[in-house]
């Protein structure tokens, strides 16, 4: 009896010893690894045992010719004018359109003009007497200058947030006379949190833009901002960044080298603010770009970020077209002065105005060089990398029609804004999901073959969403491991409906996150909330593209992205 409890008492020890072993293995297993490489070698198993599950059909590439016409398109491109983006409506037959930069013209207190306009035409203003009145539309400031420079639409006055987009009209032949250089003041600036503002005042002394750059090279801190050619704030971090490294010539090879050393380390440039703060909320950033009026006004930004200005001043000046009548020169001239009167108090309530003490020490810069510089930042802001990209359309049954035909002409209308030293891709799915074209770069030849498998998309079935991004980024992941060091992404045209998947959301989402792959999402008549959904798994952009703008977002998006 005492030799049986002997042995089992051995067995117990021994397969305790086991287990500890085991267990020992089972924790050292991974040693030396980051977590997010075994999140990546976890994802690349799943991913590849899913497409053996969702089973891709292959079409046959046809080739389309390419004809890239010489005559200036970017008029057409441009959206036909929205009714719903007038913030104050003429009261008079005889008026003055503005269109103002959005942080002016909306509600609360992002409508001091708009509350302005309002107020100064019911004080029944006469110019040479004949009533008048003004008429105020909220426009972006990148989107102003595309209409006013092409001459499709062009308003009496226009006010962005700073001078850098009235010197951009300058440099595509627009003159205007400037009826205020300021209408309120207001400052860029670069938004911390608080443990990395600290970090960066202990090693660097000060924040500024000098001490962040410097930060975000040498991959301590992890910064966004948002679309050089469409956000204010953006242009002018962008001019500032490179005249950071060369003040006497920001288009310099030193200037260059210094914004790649930096923009190497930015995981991604903004559409837009609203999907910048998103992405500091979720923590994916440590510090982004903000105005100083938005962010006066949001008890969670004053209390979770440090602001640091930066950059010229945003002092919001008000200038007329060339195409402004005297009328209408005369009314603007008559609506600054009333604001200037009588504006001053509702600018201090809403913001404005509290940073005047702010010099911008930057040398003035040209219309010329703005251009240049967006030139230098589209070329330049992969840092050499290419892009591999796969585009995956929705050719389900809800999408026939109208939205397949949007989807079609939208993406042939605006592949020529794709750099052709990135790699391009094409899948489709309804019910099942094909690879219409597989990854190869962009260039002529591609670009072809690209244009006839759009040409050639067809629309029936039901809808595999999930299964069409898992198809797309195992394309991706096996064309990276020919182009190492290139950065991936997914562009989803879909109207967000899902109903035939193979593959759940949950676990597509695990395999998405785990290989980092960033899926911008372009809705056409869409579930936008479902698409946000799989934009927001990687930080990326979602577009809710109404069919008369939706060539023009593309552009936006490639020429910040692709």
């Amino acid at each position: 009896m005492e030799n049986k409890r002997v042995g089992f008492g051995l067995i117990i020890g021994l397969a305790l010893i086991a287990s500890i072993v085991f267990g020992i293995l089972f924790v050292t297993r991974n040693a030396g690894k980051t977590e997010r490489t075994i999140d990546t070698e976890t994802a690349q198993a799943n991913l590849t045992e899913m497409v053996r599950t969702i089973n891709p059909q292959t079409a046959t590439p046809v080739k389309s010719s390419i004809e890239y016409s010489e005559e200036d398109v970017e008029a057409e491109e441009l959206p036909t004018l929205n009714k719903d983006d007038v913030a104050v409506r003429a009261t008079t037959n005889t008026f003055a359109e503005i269109w103002s930069s959005p942080e002016k013209a909306s509600k609360g207190t992002d409508g001091w003009m708009r509350e302005m306009a309002e107020a100064f035409n019911a004080t029944n203003p006469e110019v040479n007497g004949t009533p008048v009145s003004i008429q105020l539309r909220s426009m972006s400031s990148g989107l102003a200058v595309d209409y006013i420079a092409t001459g499709k639409e062009i308003p009496a006055g226009y006010t962005p947030s700073n001078m850098l987009f009235v010197d951009l009209l300058s440099a595509r032949g627009v003159k205007t006379d400037v009826i205020r250089e300021r209408t309120v003041g207001n400052v860029p600036g670069i938004l911390l949190d608080q443990k990395h503002y600290d970090t960066i005042v202990k090693k660097y002394g000060t924040v500024d833009l000098k001490s962040v750059t410097e930060a975000v090279a040498s991959n301590e801190l992890t910064m966004g901002y948002t679309n050089p050619f469409t956000s204010s704030t953006g242009l002018n971090f962008l001019i500032s960044c490179l005249l950071r490294y060369d003040r006497d010539n920001p288009l310099s090879e030193t200037a260059v080298e210094g914004f790649k050393s930096f923009q190497e380390n930015v995981p991604f440039v903004a559409l837009t603010t609203v999907q910048m703060r998103d992405a500091a909320e979720r923590g994916s950033l440590d510090g982004f770009v903000l105005e100083w009026q938005l962010y006066q006004n949001d008890p969670s930004l004053k209390a979770n970020y440090v602001f640091t200005p930066f950059g010229y001043r945003h002092d919001n000046p008000l200038v007329a077209c060339p195409t402004a009548s005297d009328d209408e020169k005369a009314t603007l001239e008559l609506f600054a002065k009333y604001c200037d009167d009588n504006g001053r108090k509702l600018a201090d309530q809403y913001g404005f105005n509290s940073k005047d003490d702010y010099v911008c020490e930057l040398p003035e810069t040209s219309g010329e060089t703005l251009v240049a510089a967006q030139q230098l930042y589209k070329k330049n802001k992969d840092t050499g990398r290419s892009v591999v990209a796969v585009f995956v359309a929705d050719v389900s049954g809800s999408m026939s029609g109208a939205p397949l035909n949007e989807l079609q002409s939208s993406l042939i209308n605006s592949m020529r804004y794709i750099n052709s030293d990135n790699y391009v891709g094409l899948v489709s799915y309804a019910d099942d999901v094909t690879i219409e074209l597989p990854i190869d770069q962009f260039d002529l030849n591609q670009q072809a073959y690209f244009k006839g498998a759009v040409e050639g998309l067809r629309a029936a079935g039901g809808t595999a969403t999930n299964d069409g991004i898992i198809v797309a980024a195992d394309l991706i992941n096996k064309a990276l491991a020919d182009i190492p060091g290139a950065k991936p992404m997914i562009f989803l045209l879909s109207d967000g409906e899902a109903n035939a998947d193979t593959i759940s959301f949950a676990d597509m989402q695990a395999v998405i996150g785990g290989l980092r792959i960033p899926v911008y999402t372009i809705g056409y008549n869409a579930n936008i909330a479902a698409l946000q959904q799989i934009s927001s798994i990687n930080e990326a952009a979602s577009i809710d593209a109404s069919t008369d703008d939706v060539t023009y977002q593309l552009k936006n998006l490639f020429n910040a992205n692709m």
